[in-house]
Order: C-alpha cells, then structure tokens, then sequence
C-alpha cells in the first residue's frame, strides 16, 4: 500500500488583499473625476475619491444611507455631552485654585478614571 501524499496549500504569490469585495479599476473622463471631487469636498467627512465613488454608486441603487451617518451623529452627541460635561465642572470650580490646576482638575474629570478609560465606548480604544 502506498503511503498518502500529503496536501501542501498553494503559495500565493504578491501582497495579500487588503480589502474586502472586488476590486474594480476603470478610466474616468477629467470632467467625471472634477465632479466626483467637487461632491466629496461637500461632504462633511470630506471622503477619499473611492469612498466618494462607493457612496455616490450607493446613493444611485437606491441603498439606505451607509452608517458613517450614524456615527457622525454619534460623534455630534459625545462632543455635545463632553461640552455639557465641562460646562457644568466649570460651576463648580474651586476659585481659590491657580487656573492651571483648575484646567488640570477639569481635563481630568472629563477624560475620566484611568482604570475606565479603555472601555468608554465614546472614545477610541488607546493601546
């Protein structure tokens, strides 16, 4: 009886994909290009030119706004809480103290404890 042979993966050759889907390449008139540029300074986030691709293709099939409108509607709300947050330590600020130590105090009750701030889910995760 004959050994198996033993099943070696392919070697793939190159860089490794990056992204996920299909990746599309295609030549653009100047005109279409100046547009597209033109649409995504407009945006708030100002995209790069194949976000503001995708998006526009979106916004011509009809798909439901992408979520990059919930999280700048989330982003709006934490900086409003944050600006909430300091306009009410600024009532209750100790005058005797030197304003560097009260914009310490503040800068520290905002950003909260140390041991909870990896888990804030309005901030980004600092490792």
């Amino acid at each position: 009886m004959k050994p198996a042979k033993k099943i070696r993966a392919k070697k793939h050759r190159g860089r490794p994909a990056t992204g996920q889907g299909v990746q599309i390449g295609t030549r653009w008139p100047e005109a279409t290009v100046a547009q597209i540029d033109a649409w995504a300074s407009g945006q708030e986030d100002t995209p790069a030119r194949s976000e503001s691709i995708r998006r526009l293709v979106d916004i011509g099939l009809g798909k439901p706004a992408s979520a990059l409108a919930v999280t700048s509607a989330a982003k709006a709300s934490s900086e409003r809480a944050r600006e909430m947050a300091g306009n009410a330590i600024d009532k209750l600020k100790d005058n005797k103290a030197s304003p560097d130590d009260q914009a310490s105090r503040k800068r520290r009750l905002v950003k909260g404890p140390e041991e909870f701030q990896n888990v804030r889910r309005d901030r980004p995760n600092r490792k």
